[in-house]
């Protein structure tokens, strides 16, 4: 089950809540992005993002140019496809939730008297795609990422049916991206999941995820047996060359027509309209059709048709101005909560669920359904037995908002939190005083615990290991096969065949691909082509960069950004090992908590002994510097704000700090540079009142070449 925003004490010092947000905030849009597999609802993230904005709007100088509402989706680290940067940025939609937030935004962008008219479509819940035609053929499709830089997927998204390969027509520019949503057909999604059970195999959890996952697939024969669709909506890049622009260009509308004639698939649901009561008549009707749609959607968005328009109102750092998302408030069902169990995960938490009669909402089946902590239970009140309202909002975790008091029969009973683990029977206790959450402290035994920890190795955002699912883990785990994670770079043929999961249990069946391949078939006791899979693919996790081993780890509270920071600072486990509490707060992006959790977690010998055992069997355990780089930033403290066009937030750090810069995130009297790029916030002005050198883009890369003396 899922970790999530709880409620706090009314006094809270600005600063910690806004730190405690970003790490939130940035951890699900990495599980969102980055694994394809959010923990969290869209509501409880839309909640969690919201109160960043208003923290930072009534604390301006908590924001930062790197602060998750300054930036547009969440990078993917290494995950074996070629970054790409995109020639014109991909940026992200503010939202709005409910119709006055829509008025309010028409009023905002000037349309208070119908002067404005207003493109309004479907949005559809996919994976945003770049698509690059030179001269009217596709050359390159690459995923949105952080808006600036995304993952080179061309060779799957040539199996897209009806995408064009070349555009049709011959108004055709000279180079074009052409931006649009991937997605996976609700019927086709149902067909897939239909086979999937037929086969025995767990059915996906929802299209969007799927249509992702699909897409980022390392085999391009996978993604062909996906049906994927597109349906595009934006241009990006635009170079004519010695073609005359096309004239319908100068309106959204315009554009999609354009599109047409080049033979890419637009929506048909797209309408132009003028004045609030058509808009809102438009979304009203929109949301009661949402499940006779082809494919997902979670809202609308709402464009300004002229294009002169949309350059006059601009953007801020992350999103137009003149464009708006409309989310569609949660949908909710009633059912009976036939039970409420609990989840251990891999940090010992317990956490209850509860479990329903299945019910269709939001399009998809639901069975389970968080209850986050015992105090929750308490206070929403909700009984076995009762009728609960469920709310879904296309998301993967649905959430119980109450109980239907007055369908209740007198048989409902009330539910008491577990004193003892249900994996292991250890007695569960607060991890400090006053913590919501109870904890099985038996991290190093509890089967529970263990299974989850193994299963995160293999996510994509740890050591992204194919087949190292919670099957897997399970499997090894429950077979004896592995004690613990430290035995799992130990793993051969042998030992893998031990477990059930991993043999043949009659005579494999071939392809016609695989027999005109040569291949033979499998006899029963042989491995399985998982099996062999899982071991190719833990050798190959064993290169994957300091950071990604830190993740495995599952230390409390260090997440991706945390690990990076450690990897960036001590470049090698021994250091970070070796290093003080206090030196280790010192790195930022740290911190006194994580500090001590780091610290904590390397002061118990079986933790030492999985990074022992992960370093003999081979795991990288130092980033070794590129000592091509000279260090011309040695002892110097710059800070970037604003966006930059050649770099990432990212990249803009990692350039200062392999060069022995130190990446500051705040100007102060001892900052040497700050590089303000555009949409620069308040930093810009401090360093102007300070006397602290700026410089732009061109001078910073002049500064990183040749050092202070390059700027003379």
């Amino acid at each position: 089950m899922s970790e999530t925003n709880e409620s706090r004490p009314a006094q809270v010092d600005p600063r910690a809540r806004h730190q405690d947000l970003v790490q939130q905030v940035e951890e699900h849009r990495a599980r969102y992005y980055g694994d394809d597999a959010p923990t969290i609802s869209d509501a409880e993230y839309d909640a969690l993002e919201r109160e960043l904005k208003d923290l930072e709007a009534g604390h301006p100088e908590l924001i930062e140019p790197d602060s998750p509402t300054q930036v547009v989706g969440a990078a993917r680290g290494d995950t074996g496809f070629a970054s790409v940067r995109h020639r014109e940025r991909m940026m992200s939609l503010d939202n709005a939730f409910s119709l006055a937030e829509v008025e309010s935004w028409l009023t905002r962008i000037g349309k208070e008297a119908g002067d404005r008219r207003i493109v309004c479509e479907p949005k559809i819940d996919g994976l945003s795609i770049s698509l690059t035609y030179v001269d009217g053929e596709l050359t390159q499709g690459v995923t949105r990422g952080d808006g600036t830089t995304g993952e080179d997927v061309t060779a799957n998204v040539r199996t897209i049916a009806g995408l064009p390969h070349s555009l049709a027509g011959d108004h055709v520019p000279a180079l074009v991206e052409v931006r649009g949503e991937v997605y996976l057909p609700v019927e086709a999604f149902q067909q897939l999941n239909d086979r999937l059970r037929d086969e025995g195999k767990d059915p996906y959890a929802n299209p969007r995820n799927t249509a992702a996952g699909s897409l980022r697939q390392k085999d391009p024969q996978v993604t062909a047996t996906r049906p994927l669709a597109l349906t595009a909506y934006a241009l990006g890049a635009l170079e004519w060359g010695g073609t005359e622009p096309h004239p319908s260009i100068g309106s959204q509308s315009g554009i999609y027509d354009v599109l047409a004639q080049w033979g890419m698939p637009v929506s048909e649901f797209a309408r132009v309209l003028d004045g609030i009561g058509p808009i809102e008549d438009y979304l009203v009707d929109l949301e009661k059709r949402r499940h006779d749609m082809v494919h997902e959607i979670d809202g609308a968005v709402l464009k300004v048709d002229d294009r002169s328009v949309q350059a006059e109102l601009g953007s801020t750092s992350r999103a137009p101005r003149w464009a708006i998302a409309y989310k569609f408030p949660p949908e909710e069902v009633h059912t009976t909560l036939e039970d409420i169990r609990v989840d251990v995960g891999r940090t010992g938490r317990v956490t209850p669920y509860g479990v329903m009669t299945p019910v269709t909402v939001a399009g998809s089946t639901v069975t389970y359904a968080t209850l986050h902590n015992q105090h929750e239970v308490k206070r929403k009140g909700v009984l076995i037995g009762d009728t609960v309202v469920l709310r879904k909002a296309g998301d993967v975790i649905p959430e119980i908002v109450g109980p239907v008091a007055a369908a209740r029969t007198g048989k409902e009973r009330e539910w008491s939190m577990p004193t003892h683990c249900p994996s292991c029977g250890t007695a569960l206790a607060e991890q400090k005083e006053g913590d919501k959450d109870l904890r099985c402290p038996n991290s190093q035994s509890c089967p529970a615990q263990i299974i989850d920890r193994i299963a995160f190795i293999g996510s994509r955002g740890a050591l992204d290991v194919e087949v190292l699912g919670e099957k897997a883990a399970a499997a090894m785990v429950e077979s004896g096969v592995l004690v613990n994670e430290a035995g799992l770079f130990d793993l051969g043929a042998q030992d893998v065949a031990l477990a059930d999961l991993f043999t043949l249990k009659a005579t494999e069946s071939l392809t016609k691909a695989q027999r005109d391949a040569g291949e033979t078939p499998r006899q029963p006791g042989d491995l399985t082509r998982n099996a062999s899979k899982l071991l190719e693919e833990l050798e190959k996790a064993k290169k994957q960069p300091l950071w990604r081993v830190l993740v495995s780890l599952s230390i409390r509270h260090v997440g991706p950004t945390a690990s990076r920071a450690l990897a960036t600072a001590f470049e090698s486990m021994d250091a970070i090992r070796a290093a003080s509490e206090e030196e280790l707060a010192a790195v930022e992006g740290v911190g006194p908590v994580i500090a001590e959790s780091v610290r904590s977690w390397f002061a118990v010998d079986w933790h030492v002994e999985i990074v022992e055992r992960w370093a003999a069997a081979g795991v990288r355990m130092a980033d070794e510097r590129d000592e091509a780089v000279e260090r011309t930033l040695e002892g110097l403290t710059v800070v970037a704000t604003g966006s930059l066009e050649r770099f990432t937030r990212d990249s803009v750090k990692e350039a200062i700090i392999t060069r022995g810069g130190k990446a500051a995130s705040s100007v102060s009297k001892n900052t040497d540079y700050v590089v303000v790029g555009a949409n620069a916030g308040s930093k810009a002005a401090k360093a102007e009142q300070l006397g602290v050198p700026t410089l732009d883009e061109a001078q910073f890369e002049r500064l990183l070449e040749g050092g202070p003396q390059a700027l003379a």
